[in-house]
């Protein structure tokens, strides 16, 4: 049977088309961003949903305070980090996300950030600014027929791939559940990382952060690579062992990183905070989804799925961002 969504509660700042539609949809919206964990406590148990994106964390305190009442938590973005999977499942909540809403705008940035590694633009343009004029000073080298190295091949890694190509470089894949085939359509040649790690000019990362992912970028795993090899990491902190990657850059192995998430953000950590400083590191915080249309899309996402749980629309029928899918056996 259809899930009854009357009341949502939004607990992040989200575009104003998500609560617009959902109201359309004769669905009660409330916006009440930055409660503590207390107050969410007491809020919940009067919501058949709620809406989040990064700021507020679905603790299994807070799903068990909702238990009997809360049907669905949906996350305006890519990745469920921030909600209890576990307990959301033990409390027949469904638990859904965005994972196609901000997938453009994160391949993008992952391109601009692997050029600005070849060319050293973020010092020259502030070089400029400081009223200098150090042509000779930052020289950098051409992206074509250097290989790229793309870890994770779900959307956004092929879609990086698609575009790195029309610049000529040669570009090569690790994932464990994309095919050769829908490698090879996106000019990806699919490869096992034994093989990835002695030919990576450049390595992006483009996985979510789970026990096999952790650390994938290591003091061991960067020293395979050829000396001069640069790191990207628009995807998940923790991925890429900061300490590693910060001696690495600091030997000269690795000849530069660029870094869009952190496994603490904001960043508190001394290493972290050493990596961001480093000459040779493009840091930036945390915008893989900061584009207008992103917001849009994602926001617009959460809604439709909503919307079609609840069965009432003939338009709006698909939620295939749920993540916990064994709960709709239950609840359907």
């Amino acid at each position: 049977m259809p899930i009854d969504i009357k009341r949502v509660l939004v607990c992040d700042a989200v575009d104003n088309a998500c609560v617009k539609l959902l109201q359309d949809h004769q669905i009660q919206v409330d916006y009440k961003l930055k409660l503590t964990k207390d107050e969410l406590v007491k809020e919940v148990k009067n919501y058949d949903a709620l809406i989040v994106r990064s700021d507020t964390k679905i603790t299994a305190e807070i799903l068990d305070a909702g238990a009997g009442r809360v049907k669905a938590v949906g996350r305006a973005g890519a990745g469920v980090d921030n909600i209890n999977i576990e307990a959301a499942t033990k409390n027949n909540v469904l638990v859904l996300n965005t994972p196609g809403g901000n997938s453009i705008s994160a391949c993008e940035l992952t391109c601009f950030l692997i050029g600005a590694l070849a060319r050293p633009i973020c010092p020259a343009a502030t070089s400029m600014k400081e009223g200098r004029w150090d042509r000779k000073l930052y020289s950098g080298t051409e992206l074509y027929g250097k290989t790229l190295a793309i870890l994770g091949l779900g959307r956004i890694g092929r879609e990086v791939g698609i575009r790195m190509n029309a610049f000529g470089m040669r570009v090569i894949g690790y994932d464990p559940i994309t095919t050769h085939a829908e490698a090879k359509a996106a000019g990806i040649e699919k490869l096992e990382l034994e093989q990835i790690w002695p030919q990576a000019d450049y390595i992006t990362v483009h996985t979510p952060l789970i026990p096999a992912t952790k650390n994938l970028i290591s003091t061991e795993t960067l020293a395979k690579c050829p000396k001069g090899v640069r790191v990207i990491n628009v995807a998940r902190g923790g991925i890429i062992d900061e300490a590693a990657l910060l001696a690495s850059l600091e030997s000269g192995h690795c000849g530069g990183a660029a870094v869009d998430v952190y496994p603490e953000e904001p960043p508190k950590s001394e290493t972290t905070k050493k990596l961001i400083n480093h000459p040779k590191v493009v840091a930036t915080p945390h915008l893989g989804a900061s584009t207008s249309e992103a917001q849009v899309r994602v926001a617009v996402e959460v809604a439709e799925q909503f919307i079609a749980l609840t069965g009432k629309s003939t338009v709006y029928t698909q939620y295939a961002g749920v993540v916990n899918r064994e709960v709709l056996k239950n609840v359907f």
